[in-house]
Formats: C-alpha cells, sequence, structure tokens
C-alpha cells in the first residue's frame, strides 16, 4: 500500500505551473499579484541603480568645471536656466536668484544671501524627491508581500484539508498537491520581498549620499557668493 502510494505521488507534476495550473481562484490571485509586486520591484530596482549611477557621474563632471576657476557667470551662461543635470540645477537656481537680486545700477537688493540659499534649498528638495520617488514601492512589497503569500498558503491549506475531508483519505498522493500547491505562495511572497528589502535599504542609503552631497555644494557655493557680497 505505501509503495503505491508513492508510485501515485510520483507521477503527480509538481512544476511550477503544475502547483500554479492546480490552485484555487483565491491562490491563483495571489500567486498573480505577488509576482506582478517582483517585478514592479525589479523594475524600480533597476532603474533607480541606473538613475543614481548617472546622477554620481554628473555630480563629478559638474564638481570639476565648477572648481576648473573658470567664472562661475560664464559656467551659468553655457549650462543656461534648465539645465539637464541635478548638479547644474541647484547651481542655476543660486545663480539665476543671484542675477535676480542686482538692481538696474548693479548694486544688490537686501537679503540676496538668504534668498539664494532658499532657491538652492528647493532645487535641492526637489531632486530629493525624484531621487526617492518610487522607494516607497519597494518599502510596501518587502512589508505586504509575505503576508500576502501567507494568506495564500492559509488558504491553500485550509482547501486540501478539506479535500482530505471530502475524500477520506490522508495518504501522500492526495495531502502532497494542495501542501505544495499552499506554499508556492509563500516562496513567491518571500522572492518578492527579500530583494525589495534589501534593495530598499541600499536606493535609500545611495539617495541620503547623493542628497548630502548636493547640499555640501550648495553650502559651499553659497559661501563664495557670500564672499563676493562681502567684498
Amino acid at each position: 500500500m505505501e509503495a503505491e502510494t508513492l508510485a501515485l505521488a510520483q507521477e503527480i507534476d509538481f512544476s511550477m505551473w503544475a502547483l500554479f495550473a492546480r490552485a484555487t481562484l483565491i491562490v491563483k490571485l495571489v500567486m498573480l499579484i505577488l509576482i506582478v509586486a517582483s517585478f514592479w520591484a525589479w523594475s524600480i530596482i533597476i532603474q533607480k541603480l541606473i538613475i543614481y549611477r548617472k546622477a554620481r557621474r554628473e555630480a563629478e563632471i559638474f564638481d570639476r568645471r565648477f572648481w576648473s576657476g573658470d567664472p562661475l557667470d560664464e559656467l551659468f551662461d553655457d549650462i543656461g536656466p534648465d539645465p539637464a543635470g541635478q548638479s547644474e540645477r541647484i547651481f542655476a537656481a543660486g545663480m539665476m536668484e543671484w542675477r535676480r537680486s542686482h538692481r538696474n545700477d548693479g548694486a544688490l537688493i537686501a537679503g540676496a544671501t538668504a534668498r539664494i540659499d532658499r532657491s538652492m534649498d528647493v532645487a535641492i528638495a526637489k531632486e530629493s524627491e525624484s531621487l526617492q520617488s518610487g522607494l516607497s514601492v519597494l518599502a510596501t512589497v518587502g512589508s505586504t508581500a509575505p503576508f500576502i503569500g501567507l494568506f495564500g498558503t492559509v488558504w491553500g491549506i485550509m482547501n486540501a484539508f478539506i479535500e482530505i475531508a471530502e475524500q477520506q483519505n490522508t495518504n501522500l498522493a492526495v495531502v502532497a498537491p494542495g501542501i505544495a500547491e499552499a506554499l508556492l505562495a509563500t516562496g513567491l511572497g518571500l522572492m518578492a520581498a527579500i530583494p525589495a528589502v534589501i534593495f530598499y535599504n541600499k536606493l535609500s542609503a545611495d539617495a541620503d549620499r547623493i542628497v548630502a552631497n548636493y547640499e555640501a555644494f550648495a553650502d559651499e557655493f553659497a559661501t563664495i557668493l557670500s564672499r563676493q557680497l562681502d567684498s
């Protein structure tokens, strides 16, 4: 009898597709949600890795130009008021306010330093929001995917026990398929959650470092402009 049960169990298809196809509608929906969430998370991860790498490279190039010794007015005229790079946009925000703070006779309007600082702070806030957009999705997937998968597992095991009760049979050929289908949901939940949590932490730290570099540059730039105002 035991040999016959093992033979029946070996004939059952336990491939991923077969487990999905045999699952109940609710468990299938759970699996589809987790698969979509996983692809969504990976698309954000890849996009952010590319964006952050580009932002770091752009900042290095602009820093070399900024500290090359060329006049700041020439640098601003070269990049224009609406440049493509993040560091350039912060610089452009400060330079635009610097030029607006001059009256027609060449004298400076009072409070120029504070306005320049605020202009660059606004530009940094916009860049920070852009860098961190999408990270909340990773946090949501990382925190909810295991529980969604667990819900699918609980639902699948419940249906497996119902099937056992209806058939009045607890042999391996009856129990194994239902349990395997249920556990697949938990596996998909973990597969979606683990990369999302890891890369959320990494990308959040990367974004914070990039924004910190922008703030450091803004402080240095404000110091240079303040020195020119005092002179």
